[in-house]
């Protein structure tokens, strides 16, 4: 069996690892230097196990920028960005109809999975265009550990917008299953529109529950509450768990800020309380975070500890510590970031810095989204809300 993906971000270059394990793979990017680091056993996002799974030189996997050589594949698998437009209230998925468009005019035979994440309805609309052997399955990864989740999956899915394609779903998650080191992972096939449901259905739960933990620290703040013991009494409640509740300056990353507000345009026309207060409480809480440094800085310079959403992590986007920085800049704040991974001098007009040495002796307050150890050089200066220590 031949497995073509297209786009090597997190979801395409994991599941380009998983698959080689046992199946011929080859992965299509735009990007010739990511091309190139892949063939040389090299990983062009930080992940451990895909590092490990790259150098080992055991995978069947070959990159190339040329998506002509998804021709005689068995399916291709899309794994290209769909960014949140909110000038639309919709997820632009142009570069997604591409690859489907290119995809169909190489092979009409092969079988298209999308594994971006997309609004509610696209397959079938997709089908609706004449595109017939389109089929959605959700991906469920964190950010820095997208292979150990393909190998550990909780589920697998696969959405068909006719039954007529349900064979084929089934020896597409079979397929995956047949790579993971799991045995008896749950496996689904289900129409497409709800395993489109299902995929912002999940994501926005894991936002509620960060931001409802994060509007449990910001009412332990104002009243000089305990959050720790706070959290630790509410979580032990098994219905609860003692998991997912690690307070931080806001939900961000690849997924849960734009996935929410996708599922929130699909509620136009539903009623609904909940889900647009999930949206609104990741800015009030970002807004609450900078409002407390401003009252603390007393116009000393504050420093931006990392860039990245969390630790171990190379990625910006979306990071709630960025849309922290960008209130206090608006304020007037003098800032300073210490970033040793971002190449520039300065980032959105604020000045950046490599020396650690000079960060921690020139900011008075320091910003950390996530605690680190360097930090503890100067604990009274650092403003966290990483209570628990971990992502």
């Amino acid at each position: 069996m031949k497995f073509c993906i297209v786009g090597t971000g997190y979801v395409g270059l994991s599941l380009s690892t998983l698959l080689a394990r046992k199946y011929k793979v080859v992965a299509v990017d735009i990007v010739p230097e990511k091309v190139e680091l892949i063939n040389s056993g090299k990983s062009p996002i930080v992940d451990k196990e895909i590092s490990e799974a790259l150098a080992s030189g055991k995978l069947d996997l070959k990159a190339t920028t040329d998506i002509n050589e998804c021709a005689g594949a068995d399916f291709v698998i899309i794994a290209t960005p769909t960014n949140y437009d909110p000038a639309v209230d919709h997820f632009d998925t142009g570069s997604v109809d591409s690859v489907i468009k290119q995809v169909t005019e190489i092979d009409r035979n092969c079988t298209i999975v999308v594994k971006s994440t997309v609004p509610i309805g696209y397959v079938a609309a997709k089908r609706q265009e004449g595109f017939e052997n389109v089929i959605f399955s959700p991906e469920f990864l964190r950010e820095g550990k997208a292979l150990y989740d393909n190998l550990h999956p909780s589920r697998i899915i696969a959405g068909i917008p006719s039954e007529s394609l349900r064979g084929k779903a089934e020896d597409f998650v079979n397929a995956l299953a047949s790579c993971a080191d799991e045995k008896d992972v749950p496996v689904l096939v289900m129409p497409s529109t709800e395993a489109e449901s299902v995929k912002l259905f999940s994501n926005t739960y894991l936002a509620m529950r960060v931001a409802f933990f994060n509007e449990l620290d910001s009412f332990a703040a104002v009243h000089n509450l305990d959050p720790a013991s706070i959290i630790k009494g509410v979580s032990l409640d098994p219905r609860i768990g003692d998991y997912y509740n690690n307070p931080s300056f806001g939900y961000g990353g690849y997924c849960l800020p734009k996935d929410t507000k996708q599922l929130l345009s699909n509620y136009h026309d539903v009623p609904n309380d909940l889900v647009k207060a999930i949206v609104y409480s990741n800015d009030t809480r970002k807004k609450f975070i900078a409002n407390r440094i401003m009252e603390r800085s007393n116009g000393g310079k504050v420093g931006i500890y990392r860039l990245s959403m969390k630790s171990d992590s190379d990625n910006y986007r979306e990071s709630s510590i960025i849309s922290v920085m960008e209130i206090l800049k608006d304020n007037g704040t003098d800032l300073l970031i210490y970033e040793p991974t971002y190449p520039g001098e300065t980032f959105h007009d604020v000045p950046t810095t490599k020396d650690l040495d000079s960060f921690l002796s020139d900011c008075s307050i320091i910003l950390a989204n996530r605690m680190d150890k360097i930090l503890e050089r100067c604990p009274s200066k650092v403003f966290t809300r990483d209570l628990m220590h971990r992502d």
